[in-house]
């Protein structure tokens, strides 16, 4: 199947197997734990982006994800905490951080749904790197902060060494759950997501429990990770704002895809 957008013909690979169901539980599930997270206070934003654009910035062997002919980049705020190896307790100091990170939807020619990050800005510069050696992450050592002022919640970061990349947020969050609409749910219910490392591209599963989201009030953001990212930079507001408390979660073994 061939896509042609602005005289530019591209070509894509018809999915080998059904494309994984938009599901709030996940499809499979990891049977061995190769290390673990607790993600809290996430404040995720999105915006349409263009897939030819997307296309050209994920990994081989994977398309951008559509719904209903559409694409999105998403800008997600959220602390980590708790992190773990194996069966290892939680790592102290080290394994709890902030993290904004920008991600684009992939699917595989498996038909598995994920995320593909183009960058994870991360206030400890161990993670960073241990990320960087095992996975190639695109993370970034960044200063971040986060503070709630009653029922109000800022998030605030800026690249260390390129303080242009930067992004704030500040949302008044509600009390009362709220369920996601179908493109929402189509965001947020991911489970791996996909990466290059050593020549070879991959998928890293995870599972965790349903998310509990609260629709937020935007009161105020500015972001240059996006451009950053090498995508068109937002010039509107993002047409979804969702807050959720957090989850644990857990990442299996990652699989290799089929070279093309």
């Amino acid at each position: 199947m061939t896509v042609s957008g602005q005289g530019v013909s591209r070509p894509y690979h018809r999915a080998a197997r059904p494309v994984e169901p938009v599901t709030p539980l996940a499809p499979r599930r990891v049977r061995r734990t190769l290390f673990g997270q607790n993600w809290r206070d996430l404040v995720f934003l999105h915006w349409p982006a263009d897939p030819f654009q997307v296309a050209g910035l994920l990994p081989p062997g994977t398309v951008p994800d559509l719904l209903n002919g559409r694409t999105y980049v998403g800008l997600v705020f959220f602390r980590m905490r708790d992190l773990t190896l194996g069966a290892s307790p939680a790592v102290p100091y080290l394994g709890s951080f902030n993290e904004v990170n920008v991600r684009l939807y992939s699917r595989d020619a498996q038909g598995r749904r994920g995320v593909v990050f183009r960058s994870l800005e991360c206030d400890r510069l161990l993670p960073v790197l241990a990320a960087d050696a095992s996975f190639r992450l695109p993370y970034r050592w960044a200063r971040i902060r986060s503070q709630w002022f009653d029922t109000r919640l800022m998030y605030r970061s800026r690249r260390r060494g390129m303080p242009g990349a930067q992004a704030r947020v500040w949302v008044d969050v509600g009390s009362e759950p709220v369920a996601p609409d179908p493109v929402e749910e189509f965001l947020t219910y991911r489970w791996g997501l996909h990466g290059r490392a050593l020549g070879r591209s991959f998928y890293l599963p995870n599972t965790h429990p349903a998310w509990t989201f609260r629709r937020c009030t935007l009161l105020d953001w500015d972001d240059s990770l996006i451009a950053a990212a090498g995508l068109a930079e937002p010039r509107e507001e993002p047409f979804s704002v969702l807050y959720a408390p957090g989850v644990p979660v857990r990442f299996g073994p990652p699989v290799a895809l089929p070279e093309a």
